[in-house]
């Protein structure tokens, strides 16, 4: 058992999204929560996926299943959903209204262009010229 091993209350919610997407309906020869587990251990440790333990299935099959879940928007749609659980048990409304993004400037050591654009002030103006 691994750190990054899902409980199985995680399980209980995961699985039904796993069961109703597999598109061959073949038994496969593993189980998926291994898979699973394999996939966030990949995630969590930042490996290679080649460099998997033994005792997962082989690289290729976690791979191929982290890909077609990819691939079908199941992870994006498990995000969705587990963020209006979590906003709905604070009280909120379980589907945002807006979102916030924040940008930001970074000062480097080389020097720009004399004139450019500035995404983050929406204005073309004239760069302050290069000073020794």
């Amino acid at each position: 058992m691994y750190q990054s091993d899902l409980t199985d209350k995680q399980w209980e919610y995961i699985e039904p999204y796993l069961t109703r997407t597999d598109p061959r309906g073949a038994a496969s020869k593993y189980r998926k929560h291994d898979i699973i587990n394999a996939i966030m251990y990949v995630l969590e440790g930042g490996i290679k996926w080649r460099m998997m333990p033994s005792n997962f299935p082989p690289w290729y099959t976690v791979y191929y299943h982290f890909r077609m879940l990819n691939h079908r928007g199941i992870w994006d749609q498990i995000l969705k959903d587990l963020v209006k659980i979590s906003r709905q048990r604070e009280l909120r409304n379980p589907n945002p209204s807006y979102a916030l993004i924040d940008a930001q400037s970074v000062k480097t050591q080389y020097r720009g262009s004399e004139r450019g654009y500035d995404s983050g002030k929406k204005n073309k103006r004239a760069k302050a010229p290069y000073c020794n």
